[in-house]
């Protein structure tokens, strides 16, 4: 089954415990937070306190993407504050086998994400190490981006490859998901899909939820 991932990134911040508390209600699988550091993307978000306050509203999983620079400066921290998945981003890490290594060895899943100009074959020596890769589907940094086009083909080369090598990997999309592109998106081999503004800035979640579970016949 396609599961959707809610990112709070275009969530009301104002009564973010209880957009959550909304979300898990209409179906969602899982809450996804974008952590942005203003170096490696053009913009601040939140950080592991707000992580550690909004992980009593909900037993989703939480699904922490790290868009920062130095990203294992950070990852006990976030470990601590509630995370489930933790990824990191391929363009940001100096030594990525060994920042997938402590995640796992602190008991989370570890993903590994990937910019749109970013070939799948840049993930040939880290594959058989992580649980999930993200892919990218706009330029990071930002909420309310249209989807690019050319990220299909790189959903199903991945999707190829994973399935060639019969790893046990979950393929993530973020950027420009929206109820009429998501099934094309699943069927090009995505797993996750996430959503921002096309979930929270809709008037009911639920209904949200129950148009992506037809379109992809789940």
């Amino acid at each position: 089954m396609v599961m959707i991932a809610p990112s709070i990134l275009s969530a009301d911040f104002n009564r973010l415990g209880e957009e959550i508390r909304k979300a898990e209600e209409a179906g969602a699988d899982m809450i996804h937070i974008d952590v942005m550091d203003g170096h490696f993307v053009p913009n601040i978000s939140i950080g592991q306190e707000v992580v550690r306050g909004i992980r009593k509203a909900t037993g989703l999983p939480f699904d922490i993407h790290l868009m920062i620079e130095d990203p294992d400066r950070y990852l006990a921290d976030f470990v601590n504050a509630g995370a489930d998945i933790i990824t990191v981003h391929l363009e940001a890490t100096s030594h990525l086998h060994r920042t997938v290594q402590l995640i796992k060895e602190n008991g989370k899943k570890a993903g590994v994400s990937i910019n749109p100009a970013t070939p799948v074959w840049s993930l040939e020596s880290i594959l058989s190490e992580v649980d999930l890769v993200l892919v990218m589907s706009v330029n990071p940094g930002f909420g309310g981006q249209s989807f690019i086009p050319q990220s299909i083909d790189k959903i199903k080369t991945l999707k190829r490859i994973v399935r060639e090598r019969g790893l046990d990997i979950l393929i993530e999309v973020d950027g420009g998901v929206k109820i009429d592109n998501a099934r094309k998106i699943a069927d090009a081999g995505a797993d996750i899909l996430v959503m921002g503004s096309a979930f929270f800035n809709s008037e009911e979640y639920s209904e949200v939820v129950r148009r992506f579970r037809v379109e992809n016949g789940a």
